[in-house]
Parts: structure tokens; sequence; C-alpha cells
């Protein structure tokens, strides 16, 4: 404990904050990198006039709570008020759409990476750069209001993400981690920078429109892992910590997006890893040995916070139709006079799944909360659907469900391994899905036919995964690499538990995306009349 409280207040730990989709998560971490003190702030996305958003106020109530909530821990647990720390890492969910004027003002609400508005941006882009430009990529959302003749355009002098408009505010710097900015704008892997040619041919598709600036002036300036991207200043020590206790000076990680700190916090950063994040959102992640032989617009392609290729299978809805359902279960309980905790509930329900038939019992369902681009949704309708014949009963029930929340990001993944021949070792578990031992993970080794590993750690994400990146640009050795970092001194004593695909489940769960593929009429038909 002494070596604990020695370590705070000599401003030897390192402190991650990651805006994830539903909470801001603040991790602060020690010597040996575990963390020491946490605190979070649960937040929402709004729908305001067609558009999902968080504003502004939001973040920043948000960011202060999560802080003071872990500095306050620090405070309860050892008796020390938190003034220094030796490096900060911010994260946030990747892509969307944030322009500032010069008086660095917002000219639009913030357009999260959930709105799927961009489709003709998208094609247009892909088609002009021969490289698949998604719909979510905060390139994608510039020129789509520029194609829509939308007024800030010509007053915009900065874009950014959320982890970069963040860092920017308290540092001043105008940067993203390499990893955050090739969901801006595709990346060069020699230069570890923006692709030149294609900015180059952005701004020839833009000149009619004669904006007052090139696309590389408006861009966030790209750092890898490991280098320097500023410090605390005073202004931001104020929008951090309202007490004032903390020190400015304090050195800043590049800023990341959540792929790149889900990558960290997995050890899925070397050739031939893979990690899958699912929460609101889920998305599956290999490090590539090559290139894809061709386009698919069904896979980004992004990269390592160290500039290495990554192909990323992304779908919109993972968990939030599944957490609504075992809401109701909750609901039901509390009405007839019993008061389950919630993680036991969640805990009954996802192991009574694995008692569920192989193919989930003729059950259907789709969790589309939001639009699906995997499936070219451009809106959501959480569905649950049976014939006379399936096999009603409470595990198929639970088992459907937690198929179906895996079961865009397998379509994406299907291409990876069966059209373009990608091979993989084992894929990396880690998000709230698997906080139940064994199951969500048994439920993805089926999805993908591969070993499936969960670490100890798999519940902090990406906060954690930040913060070791900040432990990273401070502690690392002359011409170490990330990967030798984390193998070496964070994962190489960390208890890891393997889960190996079963021949009969993997069957079953493509019998069930079988299901899966032909029922998407059926979403169509509720997207195109419910409204």
């Amino acid at each position: 404990m002494n070596d604990v409280k020695n370590a705070i207040q000599n401003g030897k730990t390192v402190l991650g904050i990651e805006l994830g989709s539903t909470r801001i998560k603040a991790v602060l971490v020690g010597e040996d990198h575990t963390a020491i003190a946490s605190g979070s702030h649960d937040w929402e996305n709004s729908y305001v006039d067609n558009m999902w958003t968080y504003s502004i106020d939001e973040v920043w109530k948000g960011l202060q709570d999560s802080y003071q909530k872990m500095a306050n821990d620090v405070k309860q647990k050892h008796g020390i008020t938190l003034k220094k720390i030796g490096a900060i890492g911010f994260s946030a969910m990747m892509h969307g759409y944030m322009v500032f004027d010069k008086d660095e003002q917002l000219l639009v609400p913030f357009r999260t990476w959930r709105n799927n508005i961009t489709e003709q941006a998208s094609t247009e882009l892909t088609k002009h750069f021969t490289y698949n430009i998604p719909q979510r990529w905060s390139i994608a959302h510039l020129y789509q209001a520029i194609l829509n003749q939308e007024d800030h355009i010509h007053n915009i002098q900065f874009q950014t993400t959320l982890a970069g408009y963040v860092h920017w505010k308290l540092t001043g710097k105008k940067v993203l981690g390499v990893g955050e900015a090739s969901g801006v704008f595709p990346i060069d892997l020699d230069t570890k920078s923006y692709n030149q040619k294609m900015i180059d041919q952005f701004n020839e598709m833009i000149a009619p429109q004669n904006a007052p600036w090139k696309l590389e002036d408006i861009l966030p300036e790209v750092l890898v892992a490991g280098e320097n991207a500023g410090t605390l200043t005073e202004e931001g020590v104020k929008l951090l910590d309202v007490t004032g206790e903390l020190e400015a000076g304090i050195p800043l990680c590049p800023p990341e997006g959540d792929a790149g700190t889900g990558m960290v916090a997995t050890n899925s950063v070397a050739k031939r890893t893979g990690n899958v994040s699912a929460g609101t959102s889920a998305f599956a992640m290999v490090v590539m040995e090559k290139d894809l032989s061709k386009v698919h617009p069904e896979i980004d392609l992004v990269t390592t916070p160290s500039g290495n290729l990554v192909a990323m299978a992304h779908s919109n809805n993972c968990t939030s139709d599944l957490n609504a359902w075992v809401g109701l279960f909750e609901e039901f309980t509390q009405a007839i006079g019993f008061d389950v905790d919630k993680n036991k509930l969640f805990e009954t329900l996802f192991e009574k799944a694995l008692q569920g038939d192989a193919d989930g019992g003729g059950l259907l369902s789709y969790g589309y909360l939001s639009g699906e681009h995997m499936t070219h949704f451009e809106e959501g309708r959480p569905l649950f659907t049976r014939t006379s014949e399936s096999n009603f009963n409470l595990a198929n029930f639970m088992r459907t469900h937690l198929y179906t929340s895996f079961g865009a990001m397998k379509i994406g993944m299907d291409i990876l391994t069966k059209e373009e021949g990608v091979k993989l070792n084992e894929v990396l578990g880690h998000g709230g899905i698997f906080k139940t031992e064994g199951v969500a993970q048994s439920i993805l080794a089926s999805a993908f036919n591969v070993p499936v590993s969960v670490m100890e750690t798999a519940g902090e994400g990406g906060a954690w995964g930040i913060a070791l990146l900040g432990s990273y640009m401070i502690n690392k050795e002359d011409n170490e690499t990330l990967e030798d970092y984390l193998s070496g001194k964070i994962f190489a004593e960390q208890a890891v538990k393997t889960v190996s695909p079963d021949s009969k489940d993997v069957e079953g769960f493509e019998q069930f995306m079988e299901r899966y593929k032909n029922g998407l009429t059926i979403e169509r038909a509720a997207v195109d009349n419910l409204r």
C-alpha cells in the first residue's frame, strides 16, 4: 500500500480516460500498470433533428464527473489528494464530425459515428480513391456536408474527433494518434500520416466549391504511439478538475480511438492477432500481414496506434437490444416482489443461453436500435420473430439475442476469413458482454470458428488501454516497440482464459446466419413501414 501511496504522491501514475458510447471512464494506474482508482459517468446519445449527438456541455460535465469520482476514489482508498500524474491519455468513440470556426466555436452539433447519413459521400469517395471510405469516417461526413451545400462549410477552420477535441482543449495541440486519424482519412503506411495523393484528389474534387481551405490545413497533425502530444495547460486543468488541485504541465500521449485502445488493452497489436470489442457497437480487428486483394465496402482499413495495417469488421449494433430485454426481465422480477442484483440477472440469463439449441431453436432477432451499414440499413428497428414450429424457450431466446449481437460483425469477418483467406491464431474479447465467464466467449468462438481468449483485465477496456499508451510514452526504453512493451512489461504474467470452438456450435451458428440473412427482408419491411 505504501508503494501505491508513494507512486501517487510522486506522480508515478498514469491516467486514462475514455469517452465511450454509454460511459465515460477514468482509470488511474500505478507503476505495475494495474488500476489503483477509477471513476465513471453514464451518458447517452440524443436523437435531435434526425441526428445522433452528444452536447458539448455533456462532454465536459461527464469528463469532470468521471475525473472527480476517480480523484475521490484516490482520497478514499489512500488518503491523498491527487495533484501529480505522470502522464494522461484521452480516448473516445471514433469517427464522426466536429468542425470549428476561427473563434473555436462548434459549427454544427457533434455528429457521431452512429449516423448513417453519408451514403452518397461514402460511395463517391470509395470509388474515387479506390479505397473503402465507410459512412462513419470523418471525411465522409465532411464531403456529405459539402454535397448538401451546408452553410457552415466555408467557415471551417479545424476538423477533429471527440478525442481530438478534448485533447485540443486541454493542451492547445491539434493532434491525433495515428489509429484515431485512420478513421478520419486514409493513412499512408510508409509516412504514418494522411495519404497525400488522396488529399490532393479530395482537394480537386471540392475545387468547384471554392472553399477557403485545403483539406491538409483543417485536419489535426498525426502522431504515433510513444510521441509526446503536449502538456496539460492551466486552462486545461480548469476544464478537467473543478477543484483545481491537479497541477498543470502533465504530458499527454496522442489521443486515440476506441479501436486502438481496444487493441492495446487486449495485447492485439502484433500481426496475426485479432480482438473483438463488444458494447453498444461491435468491431472485430485483425492486424494484417498484407493488403486485401480488393476493396470491400464492409471492411474498414485502419491502423494500430503504431501505424500497422488493421482490417476492421464493424457493426453499429451489438448489446443495446439485448440489454433492453434483460431490463424487461428485471422489471418482471421487481413486479413479483423480488429484488435481483442486475449482475446476477445477466449472469443467470447468459448462462441459460448455453443450454439452448445449437442454432437458437429457429428464433430470429435483429438488435438494430440504429441503422446498420454492414447490412445496408439507414435506420434500425429492433425486432424479434419466430415461426410456429420454432423451439421457443428462455434458453433459445437468450442464445438468439447473443447470436444476433455478433451477427452483422460476423458477415464482415467472413469476408476476411472465407474470401480473403486471412489466418488468425486467436481472437481476444473485451467489453461488458464478456463479463459473465465463458458465455459470450463460447458464442464468439462458434461465430468465428477460432479460439477466443479473455484476459482478467477484459472489463477494464479502453480507459486502461489509453493509460497503457500514456505509460509507454513516458516509460519506454530506446527503440522499444509498443508490441515489445506490451508483451514484455504488461501482459507477461496476465491470466488468460481461452475457449475453443465446438464443431456442433459452429455449425449451429452458420445455420442461424442463414436465417439471419434470409430474414433481412423482414427488417427492411419494418424500417420502411414502421415510422
